[in-house]
């Protein structure tokens, strides 16, 4: 558990063991699964926690509350890492109110199969509920990033108490930084939904937030300046760092060696950060990250049945998804008979909004020859900035 204020209560659990988050995205250090207890005339639970650890936050509540009954869950998004253990929570209070949108108890529905109709209580847009000294103030949130999602802001403690906004991959106590999973986190499960982003943005510009509670990752205290800044970027789909990413995908390693050869003259050339990944071997998603993070990306793959190797295939399908934008993209391909990567990643990127592509694709025939490399200088004249 965890203090956030002398009347709020972090109840969520840090989850150490878990590997995997919704099945996809690998985890280094664990996940965890914030939900909070506010504690005044009424007592309200923000959300609830994955059914992998129900039992360890149905013990953190029992200390919280010491004694006290819930009168209130407050249910801001039905993923079910978020709305594992409702159930169990209602089949523990049952006096107990359920609070959400019109979209929430919907989603209730499908998941549950459970009268809750008398414990309903149904918010919209600018809808308050009094607590005693606190005042949840509800604000819909549609996409950021399910349908249903709501965030709520107490206006006593200027608590903005913000869903899957602002979390991260990792426990709360993960010794790391917090812009490196966060983004990671973002790109992958939000990003699509930049402008429904904006729009939550332009909701909390006009509150005065003095804390940030997510439902992942750790609650946000200080430089809350930062943090919004960083997702203000980010939901813009502008570069947030000048440099130069390099996504490869290899069959037998030439191609590696030539994105490897490439670095180099780039970092010759003057560039200061030019950054590699194997999509072959390296997180997927860390790559998805990275050409998010950067203004300018090389793609390099070999052909693959009269296409791309399928690594870089799934590398754009999810950069796809994940509404990519506004970069400037070389292209480097490889084949022994008929090289056709190239002409299957510009199609791809050609479908993206507000791309720069260069026209020049660098064509290797097996593997890297002395012309391949002045080509890769000629390249670095025009990528280096």
């Amino acid at each position: 558990m965890e203090k956030v204020t002398d009347s709020i209560i972090n109840a969520g659990v840090n989850d150490y063991h878990t590997t995997l988050f919704e099945n996809q995205y690998m985890l280094e250090a664990g996940m965890a699964y914030n939900s909070y207890v506010i504690l005044d005339d009424k007592v309200a639970v923000m959300d609830s926690v994955d059914s992998a650890v129900t039992e360890t936050w149905m013990k953190n509540l029992e200390e919280a509350l010491h004694g006290r009954t819930v009168n209130y869950i407050v249910v801001q998004h039905m993923e079910p890492d978020h709305s594992g253990s409702l159930m169990q929570l209602i089949e523990k209070y049952p006096e107990m109110k359920i609070v959400g949108n019109a979209k929430t108890f919907q989603m209730i529905g499908q998941f549950f199969n459970m009268d809750i109709e008398d414990k309903k209580v149904i918010v919209a847009e600018g809808d308050t509920l009094e607590l005693g000294s606190h005042t949840l103030h509800f604000m819909m949130a549609p996409m950021v990033h399910w349908p249903e999602v709501m965030v709520t802001y107490e206006s006593n403690e200027k608590v903005l108490f913000s869903a899957d906004a602002f979390g991260k991959f990792g426990t709360r106590d993960a010794d790391e930084d917090w812009a490196c999973e966060a983004r990671r986190y973002y790109f992958n499960i939000v990003g699509k939904y930049g402008m429904q982003v904006q729009m939550l943005l332009k909701k909390a510009a006009e509150l005065d937030i003095q804390t940030i509670c997510p439902l992942h990752g750790p609650v946000l205290t200080e430089n809350l300046d930062y943090y919004i800044d960083k997702y203000q970027t980010w939901s813009s789909y502008e570069p947030e760092d000048k440099g130069i990413f390099i996504a490869h995908a290899s069959i037998y390693g030439n191609t590696a060696k030539a994105a490897e050869k490439l670095k180099e003259i780039l970092e010759e050339a003057g560039e200061e950060k030019v950054v590699i990944a194997d999509l072959c071997h390296e997180d997927m998603h860390e790559a998805v990250e990275d050409a998010f993070r950067y203004d300018r990306v090389v793609l390099a793959a070999a052909s693959y049945d009269g296409g791309v190797f399928p690594p870089m295939a799934e590398f754009l399908h999810h950069l796809k998804m994940k509404n990519y934008q506004k970069r400037t993209v070389a292209l480097m391909e490889n084949g022994s008979w008929g090289p056709t990567a190239g002409r299957v990643m510009k199609a791809e990127l050609e479908g993206m909004k507000s791309m720069e592509i260069m026209e020049s694709v660098i064509t290797i025939k097996s593997a890297m020859k002395p012309e391949n490399v002045e080509q890769m200088k000629e390249l670095a004249k025009l990528l280096v900035k």
